[in-house]
């Protein structure tokens, strides 16, 4: 299987500025395609950043990566997940959102002793 290319941190800013403006003020929403780049490029960065296959993170209907080192899982629902929104991962993945703050909020849903993305957490400042 080829190794998959990683991410170009030009392409994830670029991607990343075009939904910016959704991110100050949720009425002003982006394209479905422009919101679905900047999602699976920073779920692929992220996928760089902390490599394994620990703690699957999903941004339905967008996106679903594995990542985190540690027991690998390979068969059925993985014991560590994340999942979220769109806005509420792009939010974290800017910094504009804080990890435990979104949980604690319910807009991130975390289950798994290693369900915490907090030390990548953000990945790219707009």
């Amino acid at each position: 299987m080829p190794s998959r290319r990683r991410v170009d941190p030009h392409e994830l800013r670029a991607a990343i500025n075009a939904i910016v403006p959704w991110l100050g003020d949720e009425t002003r929403r982006p394209q479905r395609a422009e919101t679905a780049a900047a999602v699976r490029l920073s779920l692929r960065t992220l996928e760089d950043l902390a490599p394994g296959r620990t703690v699957e993170v999903r941004v339905p209907p967008f996106a679903a990566v594995q990542c985190v080192a540690g027991p690998e899982h390979t068969r059925g629902t993985p014991p560590n997940v994340i999942e979220t929104d769109p806005r509420t991962w792009l939010l974290l993945a800017t910094g504009r959102l804080e990890f435990a703050a979104a949980v604690d909020e319910g807009t991130v849903s975390a289950s798994g002793s290693r369900a915490d993305l907090t030390s990548w957490l953000p990945l790219v400042r707009p």
